[in-house]
C-alpha cells in the first residue's frame, strides 16, 4: 500500500496502464528511456515499426501538457526524434500521432504519442 501511494504522489494514477509501465510494474519492450518519458513498443502495431512514448509523471493530454507542463510536453516531443533516429526511421520518415479525447479515439486517457514507420505509410484513415 506505501508502494501505491508513492506512485500516485509521484504523479502517477494507479489505474492508469501507462503510469503502471512508466514505473515498471507492468512490462513493455522499452526502446528508449529517460527520467522523464519512455518509448516502448505498441501492442497492437500499425506499421512495421510502431512505437509508443509518454511521460512519466500522468498528464491526461496534450492540451492538459500545454496547460499545466508545456516543459514536459516540449522534451517529449525532443525524445520522440531521438527515438526516431535510433530505430532508423528518420532518412525515410516517419508519422507522429496523437490523439486528444475519445472523439479523436483517445484510448489511454494518459499523454501518448505515437510513432510509426519502417515502412511507406497511406493516408491516415484509422484511429491509432
Amino acid at each position: 500500500m506505501k508502494q501505491e501511494n508513492a506512485r500516485a504522489s509521484d504523479g502517477q494514477k494507479e489505474d492508469c496502464i501507462f503510469c503502471t509501465i512508466a514505473n515498471g510494474s507492468t512490462d513493455a519492450e522499452v526502446v528508449y528511456e529517460t527520467d522523464e518519458t519512455i518509448f516502448f513498443h505498441d501492442i497492437s502495431p500499425k506499421a512495421s515499426v510502431h512505437v509508443v512514448g509518454i511521460t512519466k509523471m500522468h498528464v491526461r493530454s496534450l492540451t492538459e501538457a500545454v496547460e499545466q507542463n508545456i516543459e514536459l510536453a516540449a522534451q517529449l516531443l525532443k525524445d520522440i526524434t531521438v527515438v526516431a533516429d535510433k530505430l532508423g526511421l528518420t532518412e525515410g520518415g516517419y508519422r507522429v500521432v496523437t490523439n486528444v479525447g475519445s472523439n479523436a479515439g483517445q484510448e489511454v486517457q494518459h499523454l501518448h504519442w505515437h510513432i510509426l514507420g519502417g515502412e511507406r505509410l497511406g493516408p491516415l484513415r484509422c484511429v491509432i
